[in-house]
This record gives C-alpha cells, sequence and structure tokens, in this order.
C-alpha cells in the first residue's frame, strides 16, 4: 500500500489512542465492522475519501488533519491555488485534491477528483450526507442506487450518499470532477 495510506492510517490509530477507544468503539461510532475499521488502521488496505470524511466528523477533528497531519487554520477563507491542494492518491485510479484544506470546520469537504481509465468494474461505496460532482473532463460513467448514468463534460449529479454509488472513466481517458461532500 502507497505510503500516504499507511501515514493516513498512522493517524487513525493515534486518534483513536488519544481518545482511549478500541476499535470495536470507533467501528461503532462510524457505523462500519470492526474488522473493516481495523483494515483501515493497518495501512495494508485502501481508505476510502468518504470513510476519512466520516471519521473526521464523528471524532470532531479535521478532515485535513487527518490527510495531512496538519491543523486547517482560516476561519474566514481559504484560497487554494491550482494543483496546490492537500493530495491524496488512494491508489493509482484516483486522486483527490483538497479545495478547503486551509478552512477550520468546513461544513462541505470539496475535492477535485482525477480517476484513471481501468478495465475494473465499478467500485461501489456509500456514506453518510450527499454528494455533489461537476465533470470537469472527459466522460464519466457513474452508478447510484442500482442506476446507471453516463456524465458528460460540464454535466453534474447530487444525490443521496447513503445510497451505493460509484464511478468509472470512459473511452480510455482520465475524468476530472468536482466532488463536493456534505
Amino acid at each position: 500500500m502507497n505510503t500516504q495510506i499507511k501515514q493516513i492510517a498512522e493517524r487513525l490509530h493515534g486518534l483513536r489512542d488519544a481518545l482511549e477507544l478500541t476499535t470495536a468503539e470507533v467501528a461503532a461510532k462510524c457505523g462500519i465492522s470492526e474488522s473493516d475499521y481495523e483494515k483501515y488502521e493497518s495501512g495494508n488496505f485502501d481508505i476510502p475519501m468518504s470513510f476519512i470524511c466520516e471519521i473526521a466528523e464523528a471524532f470532531n477533528v479535521e478532515t485535513t488533519a487527518l490527510i495531512s497531519g496538519n491543523d486547517p487554520h482560516s476561519v474566514a477563507f481559504s484560497v487554494t491555488r491550482k494543483g496546490t491542494g492537500t493530495t491524496i492518491e488512494r491508489s493509482k485510479a484516483y486522486k483527490y485534491q483538497s479545495l478547503a484544506h486551509g478552512f477550520r470546520k468546513a461544513v462541505a469537504e470539496p475535492f477535485e477528483v482525477t480517476v484513471e481509465p481501468n478495465d475494473k468494474p465499478i467500485h461501489l461505496n456509500s456514506h453518510s450526507g450527499q454528494e455533489f460532482n461537476l465533470l470537469l473532463e472527459g466522460t464519466m460513467q457513474m452508478q447510484i442506487a442500482g442506476n446507471d448514468i453516463t456524465l458528460y463534460e460540464g454535466d453534474s449529479v447530487y444525490f443521496d450518499a447513503t445510497k451505493p454509488h460509484g464511478m468509472k472513466a470512459l473511452n480510455g481517458k482520465k475524468v476530472r470532477f468536482l466532488a463536493v461532500i456534505i
């Protein structure tokens, strides 16, 4: 697994240790199985961005702190210059760039997401809240609650993120989109 995932896993362990909680207690608070939580904390498995956002909310810590180890400080505004947001590459297929990494207590988590083309089936996940995606580049197949949707540059979708959803780049070309998790 990549270095960033291992570092995030270490921060998850450190948070749990600081709060003096068991893996079972953290898993229950986040609504996942203890075995899934233990996989994330081991650093040997991919950690979904939605889970990172959920655990941050559940334990009142900043998502940026879990991703980068740095706490945001801005309370009035935060500017993210092109290509400078805190980046996490969960795998070669998915890259997330946080666009609110400098803002403390952000109510939404905006990311620029890059999805590389691959031949794998769409991986579905779900998380609390709602999500907005705006396609910036490429063509993307989305599956939301059993519905297949094709999005083209400029198209957007707003959906209930508790419903199983996932995406895939089409036509052998990468996809870039703005994702806002609320």
